[in-house]
């Protein structure tokens, strides 16, 4: 249990109290690869009040506890491996494919009169390369390969698994960019008064989408990545 103050970095404050992490996305601050900064710095880069933003954080915290959530980063290795791979990675492909069609329509009927959509379909199909590709290398080769280093920690497999892991990270800040200027051109991915029911519907999909995959990042960034650099240092 970590004591939150100002100086807290934000991804320790979304791994200590998960539900934070709405409060962040919709402020516009980013907890996953841009988390370890202090909560102070934050605030001030979007021009809000620390202080104000730390009573916040607490009292998300306080209604956390109230519940009684499980906390994923308190599982076992194979466990949160588990966890990710149902959780995340599987409901991430059946959005991905279902929300195609979707994104696909609203860009063909309203492209012409919203010349955005276009780029909006144009970054979702981006996305959805980058997490399909993403998601079966991790399940594929590096899971079993940080599985087996947690196991039976020594240099010459950190040596092979290193690679993998900064290649997993900057592959987390891509996605990251990509969901930024998704946010960006969808004006926060609020609906025109005149939007269609595809065009809401798109919408905020994109958005439960968002917080999904930032929830995803984080975990696997600053618990199961985090495991192994720590492993790394007792070698």
């Amino acid at each position: 249990m970590i004591q939150l103050t100002e100086e807290t970095w934000v991804a320790d404050i979304v791994k200590e109290v998960p539900k934070t992490g709405d409060l962040f996305r919709k402020l516009g601050i980013d907890f996953c690869c841009g988390g370890k900064i202090p909560l102070r710095e934050a605030a001030a880069s979007r021009g809000l009040h620390a202080g104000e933003l730390l009573t916040q954080v607490r009292e998300v915290k306080e209604a956390q506890a109230q519940h009684k959530q499980m906390q994923p980063s308190s599982l076992e290795t194979s466990e949160l491996i588990a966890y990710i791979q149902e959780k995340y990675h599987a409901r991430l492909r059946e959005e991905l494919s279902a929300l195609t069609p979707y994104v696909t329509k609203l860009t063909r009927v309203h492209g012409e009169r919203y010349p955005h959509l276009k780029w909006v379909n144009e970054l979702f199909s981006l996305l959805k390369q980058e997490l399909s590709d993403h998601i079966q290398n991790e399940e594929d080769q590096v899971f079993p390969m940080i599985q087996a280093f947690l196991e039976e920690a020594t240099a010459e497999r950190a040596y092979v698994l290193n690679p993998h892991v900064s290649k997993l990270q900057d592959e987390h800040q891509a996605v990251v960019e990509l969901l930024k200027e998704l946010r960006l051109i969808t004006n926060g991915f609020e609906p025109m008064q005149e939007a269609c029911a595809t065009h809401r519907l798109v919408l905020k999909r994109l958005e439960d989408l968002e917080a999904d995959i930032f929830n995803h990042i984080l975990l696997e960034n600053c618990t199961l990545i985090e495991r192994t650099k720590q492993a790394q240092l007792k070698i």
